[in-house]
Parts: structure tokens; sequence; C-alpha cells
């Protein structure tokens, strides 16, 4: 470790990874010492508008490791390749920080999980929404106990997302490249783990998309919470945020979350009649939370794990939980059945 540098290899120089090597380019405690891509141009890009001009630039990811044997990869690859670069990365003994979803598949995502373990190092998985400081403040609203134990858990997203592209021509689009969002964030909010998960999905009339874009999922979760999510990629007119439309509902009350920087919650005061009386609940502003944002928060909490120990929140041990609500979703809509998480390659089954 260089001058007590972590030295990086970036693996996959598209698009996002610009998320990536902004907030690395900003800390002076890691080098990022190799950049690899498919297309060597795409790699040789970064490299110049990111001022990497020190960095070993190639498409062949094991050479490259070679050349800098770094302690950490970031994975910026394509689903399909996250399992080949972070089995291949922690067979060299680095630790890896992968982007969303943690596999193409949960076979490849057990085989993630377990090689990490066995390596004694750290995977993790980019859950960017959870360093959101909305997120956070409804987190800790919900943990303070104002509205009681959770029981019910309600998402709505509804985007007329004309992408172009890839996306269009992609099966189980909602759910495989954007569901995970929620998901993952209705696992933080509730404190709760997925048990089943049972949902329908469709393709509306008039939709751009080729196959379904919509789809409606209730999962059965521990602590007898139910969570329901409501979404559409191709809903025009009235859309939420990003980052959905929130209703968790306690035993004692209530809190709602448009999904921007409206919160509004109710707890009962009364203890007789046929409606109790209510009185309004204080949600404690986002910007006092004062923890990590976004990708920086992300890769923060990750770096600190690396040189102090501990496993960041989105550790592949917790995130395959996650992605097993994606896949068992998938799976319920193919079957038109309820699928345990349990039968799922991985979880138990």
């Amino acid at each position: 470790m260089a001058n007590n540098k972590l030295r990086a290899v970036v693996c996959g120089c598209g698009g996002i990874s610009r998320a990536w090597v902004g907030p690395l380019g900003a800390r002076g405690d890691v080098e990022v010492a190799g950049l690899v891509d498919l297309r060597e141009e795409s790699a040789r890009r970064l490299a110049a508008e990111s001022g990497l001009r020190e960095a070993v630039v190639g498409t062949d990811f094991e050479g490259v490791l070679d050349q800098t044997r770094p302690d950490i990869v970031f994975d910026c690859t394509v689903p399909e390749a996250h399992a080949a670069v972070t089995l291949t990365a922690l067979a060299r003994g680095c630790h890896v920080f992968g982007e969303k979803p943690l596999a193409d598949t949960m076979e490849n995502a057990a085989r993630m999980v377990a090689a990490a373990r066995k390596a004694g190092r750290i995977y993790a998985v980019m859950q960017n929404r959870r360093y959101d400081p909305n997120v956070r403040a409804l987190r800790r609203f919900v943990e303070s106990g104002a509205i009681g134990p959770v029981t019910t858990v309600h998402c709505d997203f509804f985007i007329g997302a004309h992408f172009g592209g890839f996306r269009d021509r992609m099966r189980h689009v909602l759910l495989l490249d954007m569901a995970i969002h929620t998901f993952d964030a209705a696992r933080l909010i509730s404190g709760a783990d997925p048990v089943s998960a049972l949902c329908h999905e469709w393709n509306p009339p008039g939709s751009w998309y080729d196959h379904d874009a919509s789809a409606v999922a209730v999962f059965e979760m521990t602590r007898a919470v139910v969570y329901s999510y409501r979404g559409s990629w191709c809903a025009e007119g009235r859309g939420t945020t990003w980052e959905s439309s929130w209703r968790v509902i306690g035993e004692k009350g209530s809190v709602t979350w448009d999904g921007a920087r409206e919160f509004r919650a109710q707890a009962v005061t009364g203890g007789t009649g046929f409606s109790r009386e209510l009185k309004e609940a204080a949600v404690p502003p986002p910007d006092a939370d004062g923890g990590p944002r976004g990708h920086a928060g992300a890769i923060d909490e990750f770096l600190r794990c690396v040189r102090e120990g501990g496993a960041p929140e989105t550790v592949g041990d917790d995130n395959i939980k996650s992605l097993a609500m994606v896949h068992a979703a998938v799976a319920s809509a193919q079957e038109g059945r309820r699928v345990r998480i349990a039968e799922l390659p991985g979880m138990g089954g």
C-alpha cells in the first residue's frame, strides 16, 4: 500500500464509471492504478477525462491486475460480467465493490458471496439509494418507534421512461433494472427481510417496450411485515420521483414520503372510539442525519471497512437478499404462483 494509499483497478469504463471515478478522484487515500474495458478507447477516454495519466490502461483484466497489483477492484461492468470479474479479483486477494445488481443470476450471486467468504475479503454492491439523506431520515424515524413496530410498507413507482436502446428490448425490464433499488430500500426502512413473493407483470396497450414494463408485487417479510410494490416504466403523467412514493404503517401510526422532500406522519394518542385520536408526528429533517450520500457515501463506507475492518451495509452476504426479491418476483410472474425466497439458489433451499 504505497504511501498508505489503497491501489485500485476500475473494470468497465462506460457511462456509470464516471459516478465512481469522480468520488475516488476527490479522495487522497486511493490511487486508481488501472482501467480496464473491452474497448480500449473507452478506458483511454476515461483516463484522459479523469486526469489518470499514470494509470495502466488495457483490455485484459488479468494482465492489468498483474501490472498493478491492486488492493481493490471496482466492478462497473454489465451484470453478465460481474461473476467473472469478482471471482477473478477475489482469487487475486482483492476486495471488490461492484455495480448493482450483485449478479445476473442467483446461482452466480451465491458463488460470488461464497468466494468472498472463503477469501476473507469484502465483496459489496453499490446501492446508492441507501445513502440518500431522505431514505436515511425515513429509516431513522421508523426506528425511533414513533409509529410503533412496522406492519406494512407500500411503494408506488410510476414514470414514463423513454430510454431507447437496450431497455426497450429487455425482458422484465422494470423488475431487473430498477426495482432492486426500491426493494433494497424497503428492507432498510422496514428492518425486515423477504420470505416470499407474489408478482404479476404486464405490458400495457400503447407501451413502447417489447416486454412487460409494469408490475405489482406483494412480499411477505420477516417480523410479520407485508411489503407491496406497484410500478411501471410506461406510465405517462402524474409520475412519482425515481425514489418512489412511500407509506409505512406501524401499530401506532403511519408515515408517508413523496419520494422528494415531503414527509407526513401521524401517531395515535387516544385509546377509545371508532377512530382513534391522532397527532402529527415530526420527521427529523434529512440534513440532520449527517450520514453518507450517494455513490460517494457508499464508497466512503466501503473504504473505511477495508482499512478498519467490519462490513459495509451492502456487503454481498446481505445484499443477496435484495437480489432474491427481484428473482423471486420474476419467477412468480413467470410461473403464476407464490415463490418462497428459500427456493432460490444460495437462499437456503
